[in-house]
């Protein structure tokens, strides 16, 4: 049975257990729907087994050697991988302009962090991709267990994954790669490669580019430990089964043709634009986000003018260039709007 099949099938019991709401007391109404479908695991015939399956069919639309469903966002993706293969006074390698839930994971596994910096685009004002000389340098002077790296970045900057894993399997050790931003990548040929067969863990948030609720996100192994322990440290023993049913269908649909033919048209449409407004200059690797820069003015100050003068808000600004974050979603009104805004900058 699907995670799906579950909530659409009510219990045929009196339930006197959590929630107490008992899907009838909508105390917000805005969310009278999703009260409707909050049921606990006691509610549930066998929902274990059912959420089991359906990340078996996520390993293997993945080609993973486990693929795990997150209801607490990539950041709870982290921590279980950091935990699993870390043990206390381990090094861990992670760049010091990381999400702080890598430091944050390695505190809790008792593990040690080394930084290191990126460089920055002094014309766009963004960090460069991590690169594997690096990781080497560091690998080769310092007993490292685990390298953490972003990739794609914040702004879209991808780093070499092929070579940065070849570089820790030199050294044997562990690699992890946040690849919150990357959702869509394995669905796509016109996407950038994704970390998801090649390091030993990746993290990706649904919500971010794959049309997901916020905070669903998956992590995946390619290696044979079990992060099951690990996240069952500081996971909820009652998760969210709409969040988990959301999951699947999301999965679902972006392996689908729809769903594949949606992410081809969406990077389709943010190439046009690229091609066709001349006064903008476009920088990063992933064709899903719009890292824009307008000579003449700073990224601040474009910010301030898409949203005060356009109604148009992004994602990430700095002093040299403004970031627009699209995705499943990004639909052909708004990226018609925003050419039309684009072509008078």
């Amino acid at each position: 049975m699907s995670l799906v099949r579950l909530l659409n099938e009510k219990p045929d019991k009196t339930m006197f257990t959590t929630p107490s709401h008992g899907q009838r007391c909508f105390i917000y109404d805005k969310l009278k729907d999703m009260y409707k479908i909050d049921y606990s695991e006691t509610d549930c015939q066998k929902p274990q087994e059912a959420l089991h399956q359906a990340q078996l069919k996520a390993s293997a639309i993945y080609h993973t050697y486990s693929t795990t469903f997150l209801t607490n966002g990539s950041t709870s993706g982290i921590i279980a991988a950091v935990l699993a293969c870390t043990q206390v006074g381990d090094k861990v390698l992670i760049a010091s302009n990381s999400h702080p839930s890598h430091f944050n994971a390695v505190k809790l596994a008792g593990a040690r962090a080394l930084s290191y910096d990126l460089e920055i685009d002094k014309d766009w004002g963004v960090p460069l991709e991590v690169r594997p000389e690096v990781i080497d340098y560091f690998l080769s002077r310092y007993n490292i267990r685990t390298v953490i790296i972003t990739s794609p970045s914040y702004e879209g900057v991808i780093s070499d994954i092929e070579e940065i894993k070849n570089v820790c399997e030199k050294y044997e050790a562990f690699l992890i790669v946040d690849e919150a931003h990357g959702a869509l990548y394995p669905f796509s040929d016109v996407l950038p490669l994704s970390a998801v067969n090649i390091a030993d863990f990746t993290v990706q948030s649904l919500h971010k580019t794959a049309g997901g609720l916020n905070p669903t996100a998956l992590l995946h192994t390619n290696c044979e430990i079990d992060v099951r322990p690990a996240l069952s440290l500081f996971s909820t023993t009652s998760p969210s089964y709409p969040l988990l049913a959301s999951i699947e269908v999301n999965i679902d649909y972006l392996n689908s043709k729809a769903g594949r033919k949606e992410i081809e048209n969406l990077v389709e449409r943010l190439d046009k634009i690229r091609q066709k407004t001349k006064g903008c200059q476009f920088f990063g690797d992933d064709p899903t986000k719009l890292l824009i820069r307008v000579p003449g003015i700073t990224g601040y100050e474009l910010s301030e003018m898409l949203y005060e003068d356009f109604g148009i808000e992004d994602e990430r600004t700095n002093e040299k260039s403004t970031m627009l974050l699209c995705g499943i979603g990004t639909d052909n009104k708004k990226l018609d709007k925003l050419q039309n805004v684009l072509s008078k900058l």
